[in-house]
């Protein structure tokens, strides 16, 4: 009895040392910090233990003897020399990955964020504070025709349709919002613009069934996304919205959007009142749906839609509502009637709750 006694005490100490050393080897090889923390480390020629001691040095593991172990238990050999940007938050497979492929830290890099919503004017004015280009640059180019028909070949959503001469930049609602990254600030306009094109081509493709199903052509689903990213505030909203301007649209009403005058206008500040001296009813605009003789769609996009806003174009709720109006928190109410239209503005009105 007693020899047994003493098999299984040893047994439990044994499995209690390999829990431990189990415990330990995993903790070893966890990130060093909870916390994102970027270090930019140089990883030269030579063994890969020497590349341990770099790490250690930069605290981003936590130790080399185990950082030795780790390499030779799953037969890393291969470490590439550069430079790169690494995170303590970053685990030791990680950072062995991150190594094994290759990839260098470019302190040049831009990266530049297009925000939903934003027209090509807003967006070569952040391409000039980003980039090395001109705001006049920019226009140029993506209003040069060649260059639109050298695009029109090369992406299958851009059609005639954008060559309409009455639309001011033929790309608007094409560039896809997004956060790019480019290589430093002498990126070229062209680079700017196909990179994001590449951008819409990847998202619209999802699409290219349903855009068919709605018997409506890219450009004008891309044209009522661009009037929903403006006037609809949550992805729900934007859906209620697209009904009710397919309402309108199947009636033959005008769509009676102030985000089309402000545009036809040039204005990109909505706090600017829209008056009859100002152009609120001019008719000599292709792109002006509150002129009473406008009936459907304006002419091209006013802006650069995101996802919801296309989603829910083309997922449109079906409704009897002709009417919206949102609130000062972007809460959107519906309504079959002028009447009932004009009782909740005057109630947000009397709610401080009006906030055009």
């Amino acid at each position: 009895m007693k020899k047994y006694k003493w098999i299984v005490i040893i047994l439990s100490v044994l499995l209690a040392l390999i829990f431990l050393v189990g415990f330990y080897y995993n903790y070893q090889i966890s990130s060093v910090s909870r916390d994102s923390e970027k270090v930019v480390v140089e990883i030269k020629e030579g063994s890969i233990y020497s590349i341990g001691d770099t790490l250690y040095e930069n605290k981003l593991i936590r130790n080399k003897f185990i950082f030795k172990l780790y390499v030779k238990l799953n037969g890393v050999n291969s470490l590439k020399a550069s430079t790169y940007e690494l995170d303590r938050n970053m685990k030791l497979s990680e950072i062995i990955d991150v190594l094994e492929e290759g990839n260098s830290y470019n302190p040049d890099e831009i990266r530049i964020t297009f925000k939903e919503g934003l027209n090509v004017r807003k967006i070569a004015k952040i391409v000039e504070e980003e980039t090395n280009n001109k705001y006049d640059d920019f226009i140029k180019i993506i209003t040069d025709n060649e260059y639109i028909d050298s695009l029109i070949s090369k992406y299958w959503f851009l059609t005639d349709e954008i060559k309409n001469t009455k639309i001011y930049y033929p790309l608007e609602g094409y560039l896809f919002p997004n956060t790019y990254a480019f290589l430093n600030k002498d990126v070229a306009v062209k680079e700017i613009i196909e990179t994001m094109l590449d951008e819409t081509d990847k998202q619209l493709t999802k699409y290219k069934d349903s855009i068919d199903e709605m018997k409506y052509s890219v450009h004008k689903m891309l044209t009522l996304a661009s009037i929903v990213e403006l006037e609809g505030a949550s992805a729900d909203d934007r859906a209620a919205v697209a009904g009710v301007f397919h309402n309108r649209i199947n009636d033959g009403w005008v769509l009676g959007s102030d985000v089309t005058t402000y545009y036809a206008l040039k204005i990109d500040d909505f706090k600017v009142s829209l008056t009859t001296q100002n152009g609120l009813y001019k008719c000599d605009n292709a792109y002006n749906t509150r002129c009473t003789s406008y009936v459907g769609l304006p002419v091209g996009p006013i802006s650069n839609p995101g996802v919801e806003s296309i989603e829910g174009t083309i997922n449109y709720k079906e409704h009897n509502y002709y009417y919206f109006v949102a609130d000062c928190y972007g809460k959107t109410y519906l309504n079959k009637d002028i009447t009932g239209h004009y009782n909740i503005i005057n109630k947000l009105k009397n709610e401080n709750n009006w906030c055009v």
